[in-house]
């Protein structure tokens, strides 16, 4: 067994990260600690970086594509963690799960048409719902008692009545931390049948549920939506490979899929990284023991940082996630403006987070932290954080 430090502190600075040298063209103070953006802080799995330098000592990076054996090793992936059973033929490979999200968008709807979101909830959704012509339709989450949970009466009222035709499923949940359950996937799944609506899963988190919040796939849930269904996945988030630009989606219905690849055919887009693609692969192959290490690592930071607010800012409340490696911080207890929050974070805790406004749904006395960095930075951040806070008058 190998063990990796996830402790090891890598410079990141002068790499054209976005994380960390782009804060003054962001319009953030340049000495900001960022925690925002959804990338980790550690190193790749070495099955990764072997498969990487391998490639590299090649030399040779022309058009690539997969063969079976790629659709294979991510279908065992989905097969043997969550009992999905996959087709080949299902398999569309896409630049990134946003691309995918407005390709689906494009696909399965009508400019004028109603896309549904549940809010708060990852800021692109919006995005390619209104970049391309449709209208956002909010089910927003109940927060009652720290806990999110879904407005079903809701949800069925916002189809009804947007003439809603798709629904963008962000599962687990972005930013709050939900792991849905098999009966709440139901629920909406029948509401979806019963009003023909389209779903759109985005899964890219699934790998981060807690165990005993265990993740289900939607059509797994709900089969009778398969033939409705597009699932979003990638290898992206779980072994931070987002940079090389790979998602596969699974598209079981075939009039959709021929849809799906039309619109990605009619933005002139064909083959894929060719790095991005043998990192993929060996990181389902040969990563996983990184994984169960990384996400063991990841609920030590998570108990950290509620142990440092509980005793140093009890003001600053813990969302507990289900999953996800996002802390979402509930912030109302400061009893400042979403602005004076927002100058607190940034100038006087010199943080860069993503605050809540940017996710909607009435979430502006929140922030989102990610907790994919070495202990010593998510430590310095809360110093930063209690401080500034104690600053207040």
């Amino acid at each position: 067994m190998k063990y990796y430090d996830f402790d090891r502190q890598i410079e990141r600075r002068g790499t054209n990260s976005l994380k960390y040298d782009f804060a003054e063209e962001r319009g953030r103070p340049s000495d900001a600690l960022p925690l925002w953006v959804a990338d980790m802080d550690f190193q790749a799995p070495e099955p990764v970086l072997d498969a990487l330098r391998k490639a590299v000592e090649h030399g040779i990076f022309g058009y690539s594509e997969t063969k079976e054996d790629y659709t294979q090793t991510v279908a065992s992936w989905f097969r043997e963690r969550f009992g999905w059973e996959t087709h080949p033929e299902w398999l569309v490979k896409t630049p990134g799960v946003v691309f995918a999200l407005a390709m689906a968008v494009r696909a399965l709807t009508c400019p004028g048409d109603g896309v549904l979101i549940q809010t708060p909830v990852y800021y692109p959704f919006f995005s390619v719902i209104r970049d391309n012509g449709r209208k956002v339709v909010e089910n927003r989450l109940r927060y009652i008692q720290g806990r999110y949970t879904i407005d079903f009466e809701d949800f069925e009222h916002q189809i009804k009545d947007n003439r809603v035709t798709l629904f963008l499923l962000c599962s687990p949940h972005n930013p709050v931390g939900r792991v849905w359950t098999q009966d709440e996937l139901r629920q909406m799944g029948r509401i979806c049948e019963r009003y023909g609506v389209y779903v759109v899963s985005d899964e890219i988190h699934c790998d981060f549920a807690f165990p005993e919040h265990p993740h289900h796939i939607f059509p797994n849930a709900v089969p009778s939506m398969e033939g409705r269904t597009i699932v979003c996945t990638a290898a992206s988030k779980s072994f931070n490979l987002a940079g090389l630009q790979v998602s596969n989606i699974w598209i079981p219905n075939e009039w959709i899929r021929r849809r799906f690849v039309r619109e990605i055919d009619k933005c002139g887009y064909s083959q894929l990284n060719q790095l991005g693609l043998v990192a993929t692969q060996a990181a389902y192959t040969g990563g996983s023991e990184w994984l169960e290490q990384c996400k063991t690592y990841l609920r030590h930071n998570l108990d950290f940082l509620r142990a440092f607010l509980t005793e140093r800012i009890p003001q600053i409340r813990l969302v507990e996630p289900e999953g996800t490696y996002f802390a979402w911080l509930d912030c109302s207890g400061l009893k400042l403006s979403s602005r004076e929050l927002d100058d607190l974070i940034l100038h006087r805790a010199k943080l860069w987070l993503d605050p809540g406004a940017m996710f909607g749904g009435g979430a502006e006395q929140f922030q989102r932290v990610v907790l994919a960095c070495p202990r010593k930075t998510l430590e310095t951040a809360l110093e930063r954080l209690a401080t500034a806070v104690q600053s207040l008058p």
